[in-house]
């Protein structure tokens, strides 16, 4: 099997679980060595590093949270220091807070505020202390959401507004890294089979009604989505940048 990362770096924040555990494995699958961040679930992230270990590669996780600007450099830092470098950035780690309209009496300020800073500013603080020390030909891959450019139902405003902020930023970054051949990109996946989705749909999935507005009448698997990552994040990747690709079964047709 061809290794095209190997000898790279990447750091997937929220490699914990869902989409960045999975998104972490498909890195390491290519080769690269592997750093990942969390927040609370210290049995998960080390469950997820003797996956990567296994695979024949070097890993690490860091407890960080997102929400702490203040934390971003010391991440960025402890990874140089362990790796020696950095080639790969994916800003994986969120949270969706969804489910009442913003003119709700009892809307959950404190929580929309939170969502704010850990899913705009946690991924801009990183990425600000990540450029400095990104090596010249990396790879920068925000995760958004499909929500961040197409919403088909109410409750979701603040979530969607701090998805949609990431696109501005990651177009205004590849200008500003281009010359250092530094692509920056936005995956937006639809639905997809993560704690995430379940604290938003409940336990019973996607309703039927989500599910006839997709063309392809499914969410997505967990797979699906870091593939096109791990291509960003690949030598096919080098020529694609400040591009939004959506993963979402054609969801915003």
């Amino acid at each position: 099997m061809q290794k095209p990362l190997l000898g790279q770096v990447a750091l997937v924040t929220g490699g914990s679980r869902g989409l960045g555990a999975v998104t972490a494995q498909a890195l390491a699958d290519q080769g690269a060595d592997v750093a990942i961040s969390y927040v609370a679930s210290a049995e998960k992230a080390e469950a997820v590093v003797a996956k990567l270990k296994a695979k024949g590669v070097r890993a690490l996780a860091i407890k960080s949270d997102q929400a702490d600007m203040s934390a971003a450099k010391p991440l960025i830092d402890e990874v140089v220091a362990y790796f020696g470098k950095l080639n790969i950035l994916v800003n994986n780690a969120a949270i969706a807070v969804q489910g009442q309209t913003v003119d709700d009496p009892n809307l959950d300020v404190e929580n929309l505020d939170r969502q704010w800073q850990t899913n705009v500013m946690g991924p801009v603080s990183v990425t600000r202390a990540a450029a400095p020390v990104l090596s010249n030909g990396g790879r920068i891959v925000f995760i958004g959401s499909l929500l961040g450019t197409h919403v088909p139902f109410q409750g979701a405003a603040d979530y969607a507004g701090s998805k949609a902020a990431l696109i501005g930023y990651a177009k205004g970054l590849a200008r500003d890294l281009g010359s250092r051949n530094i692509t920056v990109n936005v995956v937006q996946p639809g639905v997809m089979p993560t704690d995430m989705a379940s604290q938003v749909l409940g336990d019973d999935g996607a309703p039927d009604a989500l599910l006839d507005l997709h063309p392809i009448r499914r969410i997505a698997t967990l797979e699906e989505v870091s593939a096109l990552i791990g291509f960003l994040a690949g030598p096919n990747g080098g020529y694609m940048t400040g591009g939004v690709h959506d993963v979402a079964g054609g969801l915003s047709i």
